[in-house]
């Protein structure tokens, strides 16, 4: 047997049942070793016996099913693009026009002679053109045995439109208690259920962005150094392990590779969250996509284009958005039962009635049957429950990009954050100083100098002091990786490590070194300062805590979710936030393939929950269960995410869980109700109670008990607008 894996493009599929659909019907073909299919990806991965079925095959079977597989990926993003605008004007128009509708029914501004005919034709645009997907993807779903909730929305919808068009059209057929039109209940129910799907294929659509965005980290050039010494401009693609590559300061670096000449600082955060740059020189290793803030360096090439750790990142993100989540299609899992029963029931209810001799009774109550099961209440229970929860949520400060993760945040039983910026405020900033005021004009004059955000965050402290900085420097000589040696007048300022201070013999007093060791034991960054000759003291540096993120903290303890940290930063730093928020298991020192092997480690355990702001935590946000990105994060994060913190408030994951628990109880309160209702419904509209006390319920009561359903959803669906979280 000779196995090969085959990556598909799958063009066409509008739900998860589509995806599922193709899976089910693989898995069947003979030689279709296993299958995995993606509705949020559009992929396929497909691992076939060549000796028993072509790729070739494989492709031929899925375009049987009624589906295109696409091999150019642009041209994927070019048709999905146009699948997702066709949508969003279908249920445009759908809920204008069903609006409108509602306009006519209840308002006297067409003459009643012409206005059913009216009616009539808006009706029709909304069934057979809105609403034309549920037929077609109602003829997949059987075809292939899977009777989902398109099944039902095209029977409940067709049973009302054409039991009001024969009242339209041939009046005669019934007598005039039977006369009344359901054209507003189909109408209702394609809109409703369009805004379902539209807020489906928007969470779809948005999960690709990011890694488009991820791409261009990496510059599409690098300037490679010639044998000649000459310096040539070449695509990244075309490196080849040993080539030597030029960076200046201020570019990104293009691959991964090692310094062999020069020394820079550089900011590493979108790859590995360090929060300050990092000082490399020659023999240390640098990454592609991270920036050169100062120097130029020259690297020798260590991994091809497709080998660096940005590209592994990418891999690993498509890979997490092709995963499965496992959300409980309750709806639809109900509906492969239902939708066979109600059509058994109707014909039974005609047959049953037709051997009593009451042939008219029997296709009054068969419609009643077909009308009173139409699916308003099943199709509208977790549609406008979604629209109140993310309205909510909106209002509180939460966007909710993906609301099928609703389903699983109760079930969370790790929440792992990142520091830098998500736990921590992502700025550098001066705790304290022991160093006289009377010296701050000149440090602030000099630091003003440096774009480096140590020198940035002195000049805040400095400035909030309301010290003026404005002494004229004369000379200024920034040490790469040690700090600053400047000439004002007649003195001479250090500013920097302690490496910078001991190279130029400076004798540091005593109690300047105890207070820089201890500093460097809490975690916290030192800058000596030096006038002169004489040390005249140091500032502290530090990340601070977000306020809020101790009561976050305690409050997820108190629900049994474990919290977590994992981060680039360093071990003593990462122990020292953990420890100050009670924290008991740290990841540090991690790059963004270790965290995503965290996370799925985690996962065999429990559902684990996210929070990051930083590039560097996109695969993590997306492989977890649930991604929570901060507003103030970067902007590939925010779209990797599921829930984007709009406040940048902490509190708002337990809000956001919260939120979920309140969603998922009133969706099931929904479905009860829908599902309870046709229990009840089905056999009173079937005649049941006919025999008894003479009790026949016709369409029109059908269609009255049928709105009753769907307004008792609606309105319990908005109580969520006044939950408080």
């Amino acid at each position: 047997m000779s196995k090969e894996k085959i990556n598909l493009n799958i063009l066409g599929m509008t739900c998860v049942n589509c995806s599922n659909g193709i899976k089910k019907f693989l898995n069947k073909v003979e030689g279709v070793e296993s299958s995995q299919v993606s509705f949020a990806s559009s992929e396929g991965e497909f691992v076939i016996d060549t000796n028993k079925i072509s790729k070739e095959k494989l492709i031929e079977k899925i375009e049987l099913l009624g589906y295109a597989v696409e091999e150019d990926l642009k041209h994927l993003e070019e048709a999905q693009f146009l699948a997702f605008k066709k949508l969003k004007n279908l249920f445009t128009i759908s809920i204008l026009l069903t609006a409108i509708i509602f306009i006519l029914v209840f308002t006297q501004v067409v003459e009643e002679s012409i206005k059913k005919y009216l009616i009539f034709v808006i009706a029709s645009i909304i069934q057979f053109y809105c609403g034309s997907r549920f037929y077609k993807l109602s003829y997949k779903a059987i075809a292939n045995k899977n009777y989902d909730m398109n099944v039902l929305v095209a029977l409940g919808t067709s049973a009302a439109y054409f039991y009001s068009t024969l009242v339209v059209f041939i009046p005669n057929l019934f007598p005039e208690h039977l006369k009344f039109l359901y054209f507003d209940g189909a109408a209702v129910i394609i809109s409703f259920v369009l805004l379902g799907r539209y807020l489906e294929e928007r969470s779809k659509q948005k999960a690709s962005d990011f890694l488009k965005k991820l791409m261009t980290l990496t510059p599409e050039f690098a300037n490679t150094i010639l044998d000649d010494g000459n310096i040539k401009s070449v695509k990244i693609n075309e490196l080849k392990i040993g080539n030597k590559v030029l960076v200046k300061s201020g570019e990104k670096i293009a691959t991964d590779g090692k310094i062999i000449k020069g020394k820079a600082d550089i900011d590493t955060s979108m790859i590995t969250g360090e929060s300050m740059p990092v000082f490399k020189q020659e023999g240390d290793e640098v990454l592609s996509g991270t920036l050169n803030t100062n120097g130029i360096i020259t690297i020798e090439v260590l991994k091809l284009s497709k080998d660096t750790t940005l590209s592994k990142i990418i891999t690993l993100l498509k890979s997490a958005q092709s995963k499965q989540i496992p959300i409980s299609r309750f709806a639809d899992k109900i509906a492969n039962i239902f939708v066979p029963t109600v059509i058994f029931l109707s014909i039974l209810t005609f047959i049953i009635w037709s051997l009593l001799g009451d042939v008219q009774n029997a296709i009054l109550a068969s419609i009643s049957v077909l009308i009173i099961s139409c699916p308003c209440a099943l199709g509208l229970a977790t549609p406008i429950a979604i629209v109140s929860s993310v309205s909510k949520g909106a209002k509180e400060g939460i966007l909710i990009k993906n609301p099928e993760i609703l389903e699983i945040i109760k079930e969370i039983k790790f929440a792992v954050f990142d520091k830098t910026g998500t736990l921590t405020k992502g700025e550098i900033s001066v705790t304290n100083t022991n160093i006289n005021k009377e010296y701050l004009p000149i440090i602030g004059s000099v630091e003003k100098l440096s774009e480096h955000p140590i020198s940035k965050a002195i000049v805040n402290y400095i400035a909030n002091e309301n010290i003026k900085m404005n002494l004229e420097i004369d000379e200024i000589n920034i040490e790469i990786g040690k700090g600053i040696k400047a000439k004002v007048g007649k003195d001479t300022i250090l500013l920097g490590n302690k490496k910078l201070l001991e190279e130029n013999n400076i004798e540091l007093l005593d109690n300047h070194i105890d207070i820089y060791k201890k500093e460097l034991e809490k975690a916290n960054g030192v800058i000596l300062v030096a006038i002169n000759g004489q040390t005249v003291g140091s500032f502290s540096l530090e990340d601070k805590l977000k306020d809020e993120a101790y009561e976050l903290i305690s409050n997820l303890k108190k629900i049994n979710i474990k919290p977590i940290l994992l981060t680039g930063d360093n071990k003593i730093t990462a122990l020292k936030i953990a420890n100050e928020l009670n924290i008991t298991e740290v990841y540090s020192e991690v790059i963004p393939t270790e965290k995503y092997e965290v996370i799925k480690k985690l996962q065999e355990e429990g559902k684990v929950m996210f929070v990051g702001d930083g590039i560097n935590d996109a695969p993590s946000i997306k492989q977890a269960n649930i991604g929570v990105t901060l507003n103030s994060g970067a902007d590939i994060s925010k779209d990797a995410g599921d829930i984007i913190l709009i406040n940048n408030e902490l509190l708002s994951v337990s809000k956001s869980i919260n939120l979920s628990i309140e969603t998922i109880k009133i969706i099931k309160q929904n479905l009860f109700w829908a599902f309870i209702y046709n229990a009840l419904g089905i056999p009173i509209a079937a005649g049941i109670l006919y025999p008894l006390w003479g009790i026949m319920l016709t369409p029109m009561y059908a269609g009255i008990a049928m709105s009753f359903s769907s307004v008792t959803v609606v309105l319990n669906s908005l109580r969520l607008k006044f939950k408080k979280l």
